[in-house]
């Protein structure tokens, strides 16, 4: 029977035959009978034939994954054969060398070609399979980052570099195999090449992984080169000597601070046109030349109350300096002078990061001085011992009604740890009590319409109503 009466016989085909004719045809080869001995033989030789999706081609040589890895002759030649360029040539060789870098490189290819003249014939690739040509640009990212910090004051760097996700992976994949056992990566090799070649122009620099004064971010698609000047940090105390400043900037209530202010605030978009943060911060941000502040405080005082003694901890953050070394007796200067009176400090230190977080996270109890007005003329006596039998006692307080639309509403137990002095006077009481970090004094005294108990209310049986207040020490 032939194809051309297939037609003809096919009717007289049982269905299992039909298959069979199928099979002898290609379509399968479980049932199918060779013809010859030239058939079998070809059909075994096609057999032989696979693919993997492990095979890579590259300056025209297909990647062996059977070679040895470097540092053998055998490894080097056979990633000089894939056409990697000299600086990834010396990372993954895994020789010594007299020279670093794509010098190192060339040196380990020269002897590379001495013992197999062979190789040499395998010239310079046009693009290399693990960095594609990326060390060609270290020249011009050094040159655009040298112009980028001109004029910027530092002594530290950090660089940061983004490559392509596939070249990372490709580079991973071939260097872990063919490279020599702990071969400098990708993205870190590239890095010491900028690093090097960057110290012939900023010798006084060292480069650091943590803490930098400057942190580089390099782009290596693109070749963006952008800069972040890091904050520069100072702690201090201040002692605010009036009632009538904030500690930080109070966006104007009515404009929230937005564009450029409104008539209420007179253009400034400011509740209040000083706050201690730029009387502090101001005089600081002129002197290196930076381009704001923020101010982190142990805590915060009302508007109206004034912090004495010691003063409060605080640190101020200067965002973008352009200059990190200033004399700070001079600081200290400048800024008093710019107080006027109104915020006054001692003694500056340069600090770091992580001491806003102590300074955010710290719990100290606190000495306070409060005056107030009772609605009916107190028995002194049984007044001083009334307020004097708080000392101790550990109060309940909710959160009061002039700071809950800021504040979880939950009740606080603080405690009271002693009263000092106390001094009547007409229908004015003058009390000095220390207590729990995170007590609402204002409220011990006025009781907050008993939302905190007890209180000084309570105790003497009258209304009463805050003077004034004053912080007297912070116990840190």
């Amino acid at each position: 029977m032939t194809w051309d009466n297939l037609d003809e016989e096919e009717h007289e085909l049982s269905e299992g035959d039909q298959w069979q004719l199928f099979a002898s045809a290609g379509y399968a080869s479980a049932e199918s009978v060779p013809s010859s001995e030239d058939e079998s033989k070809a059909e075994s030789e096609e057999e032989d034939v696979w693919f993997d999706g492990d095979d890579v081609e590259a300056n025209g040589t297909s990647l062996d994954w059977d070679a040895p890895p470097c540092p053998t002759p055998l490894g080097i030649a056979h990633v000089i054969k894939l056409g990697v360029c000299d600086h990834c040539l010396y990372r993954v060789a895994g020789r010594r060398t007299k020279n670093a870098g794509s010098a190192g490189g060339k040196e380990v290819r020269e002897d590379a070609h001495a013992r197999d003249p062979g190789i040499a014939k395998f010239g310079t690739p046009e693009l290399c399979p693990l960095c594609e040509n990326l060390f060609d640009d270290v020249g011009n990212i050094v040159s655009r980052v040298t112009e980028s910090v001109a004029g910027v004051q530092h002594s530290t760097m950090q660089f940061g570099i983004h490559l392509p996700k596939d070249l990372i992976q490709e580079e991973d994949r071939i260097r872990s195999r063919h490279g020599a056992p702990g071969s400098r990566p990708l993205k870190a090799a590239f890095v010491d090449a900028i690093q090097a070649d960057l110290s012939n122009y900023l010798s006084d620099v060292r480069f650091v992984k943590e803490i930098p004064d400057l942190m580089i971010r390099v782009d290596g698609l693109t070749l963006r080169v952008d800069i972040d000047i890091r904050p520069v940090f100072l702690y201090g105390r201040y002692r605010k000597l009036s009632r009538n400043i904030p500690q930080t900037r109070w966006p104007c209530r009515a404009c929230r601070g937005r564009d450029k202010g409104c008539e209420s605030c007179q253009g400034t978009g400011l509740q209040y046109p000083d706050s201690i943060q730029d009387i502090i911060g101001e005089p600081i941000r002129e002197a290196l030349n930076a381009e704001d502040t923020s101010f982190h405080g142990m805590g915060r005082e009302d508007i109206d109350v004034r912090c004495l003694g010691r003063g409060r901890p605080f640190v101020m953050e200067i965002k973008n300096p352009l200059v990190r070394e200033h004399d700070l007796d001079e600081l200290v200067s400048l800024v008093n002078n710019n107080g006027s009176g109104m915020v006054e400090i001692d003694s500056l230190e340069w600090t770091h990061k992580k001491k806003v977080a102590k300074i955010k996270q710290h719990r100290s109890e606190k000495t306070y001085t409060i005056r107030f007005k009772c609605s009916e003329t107190p028995d002194e006596e049984i007044a001083i011992a009334a307020i004097e039998g708080l000392s101790g006692i550990v109060l309940e307080q909710k959160t009061p009604k002039r700071v809950s639309h800021r504040r979880a509403a939950k009740t606080r137990k603080r405690k009271v740890t002693s009263v000092d002095r106390v001094s009547v006077i007409d229908d004015e009481i003058e009390v000095t009590l220390r207590c729990e970090a995170g007590t609402y004094i204002k409220e011990l005294v006025h009781s907050d319409e008993g939302r905190t108990t007890p209180s000084v209310s309570s105790v003497l049986g009258c209304k009463c109503e805050v003077v004034w207040l004053d912080v007297e020490e912070i116990h840190d």
